[in-house]
């Protein structure tokens, strides 16, 4: 055998074991990729055949690894969390409108109908009586002269001089269900007071007739400030709570709403039709129905979809404290109002719940200064007639 025959040999042998060695390379890797899909398969099934309670407080979480791990819902820390909204939220600009996408498909997918709502207001009526000019300014003044006047009114002895006011006037109208609608109006037009009477926040003090139903139902038929949000142009926050603090206390207190038996539903759907859901998304939605943890992956997000994780741990400021932009504080209040449960602010929770009301600080400052001077005038009683100097 020549020279060339010996290289031609060598050479061909090192083709065929370079091509022995990536044929079994692609059959380890294609095994081992199996095996990983096989494990979570498994896992998956096992996932499934859980009772409801259980199987809506687990999930599959990816590590950033690659393994897919069986998590507890409840116990989700905040390394996970971030890993979870990175995957799934990575560029807020980009990722939001995919991710919402895949929430939508997943719930289509199993043929369960969003509700909708149709809000419609027939032949609306607001009134109003008000002092009008000087009398209408909040001195001491026309505060004493208001509850002498209010007194004698209710006793039929002095008519009311309060000015009559219309402030809407037979307004009817259909606010139709997912889309978006704009209200036009010149200023002092009653754009706000009708945005009040369909949330159901009207001040009680203003007369309203007609009639404004959600689906048929009338207003006295459900809650309303449960179903509507009114964002009021006046953004009222506690200022020494962070922004993180406050997303966070306001799902807390609003709950997880009717989400909890959306998803009960969706996963014995899914069980059904044999169908896998996205792990991620899964776990979301889970994390998102999960008393404790409601809170934080839902609050997570927010920040992040709504740019305010530069903020998430500076305070949200008033007139006396520094703190966030205008813009910010705005956002702020938009998703502080913007979930299910109980639409109210942190500022109007603790107003409702303990009773503060801003409004009742007159009578309180009377009743303090009346205290005071009904002080002294004991104390100086007794110090004339109780005379203890004298023998």
């Amino acid at each position: 055998m020549d020279g060339g025959d010996i290289y031609k040999a060598s050479s061909s042998l090192r083709v065929n074991s370079s091509s022995l060695w990536r044929n079994n390379s692609v059959e380890v890797f294609n095994r081992s990729s199996h095996e990983e899909d096989d494990e979570e398969a498994l896992k998956w099934a096992a996932l499934e055949k859980l009772p409801t309670f259980d199987r809506l407080r687990k999930g599959i979480l990816t590590t950033s690894k690659g393994e897919a791990n069986e998590i507890n819902i409840e116990s989700l820390g905040f390394e996970q969390r971030k890993q979870l909204l990175e995957r799934l939220v990575k560029v807020a600009e980009e990722d939001n409108e995919k991710f919402l996408m895949k929430v939508r498909k997943r719930i289509d997918r199993v043929g369960i109908d969003l509700p909708t709502i149709e809000v419609r207001f027939e032949h609306l009526n607001v009134e109003a009586e008000a002092h009008v000019g000087g009398r209408a300014l909040p001195t001491f003044f026309n505060f004493g002269v208001n509850i002498v006047e209010g007194f004698l009114n209710s006793l039929h002895i002095l008519p009311s001089k309060k000015t009559h006011l219309s402030i809407l006037k037979d307004v009817s109208g259909i606010v139709k269900p997912r889309r978006m609608t704009l209200l036009l109006g010149p200023p002092s037009s009653g754009k706000t007071t009708l945005l009040l009477a369909l949330a159901g926040k009207l001040d009680p003090d203003l007369k309203l007739s007609g009639r404004v139903t959600y689906n048929g139902h009338g207003m006295n038929e459900f809650v309303p400030q449960r179903t509507a949000a009114y964002i009021s142009q006046y953004d009222l926050h506690i200022g020494e709570m962070t922004v993180r603090e406050t997303l966070g206390f306001s799902a807390r207190c609003q709950g997880v709403g009717s989400r909890y038996d959306m998803l009960a539903e969706l996963s014995r759907r899914e069980i059904e039709a044999n169908i896998k859901p996205d792990p991620d998304i899964d776990i979301y939605m889970k994390a998102a129905t999960t008393e404790g943890q409601e809170a934080t992956v839902v609050t997570d997000y927010t920040l992040k979809v709504l740019g305010l994780d530069v903020c998430a741990d500076t305070m949200v400021g008033d007139e006396m404290i520094r703190g966030i932009s205008g813009g910010q504080r705005k956002r702020v209040t938009t998703e502080e109002l913007m979930t299910d449960g109980n639409n109210e602010s942190v500022k109007e929770f603790v107003k409702s719940y303990f009773g503060y009301k801003h409004d009742f600080l007159g009578v309180v400052a009377v009743v303090v200064a009346g205290i005071a001077v009904l002080f002294a005038f004991i104390f100086a009683v007794s110090i004339k007639v109780f005379n203890f100097q004298r023998r």
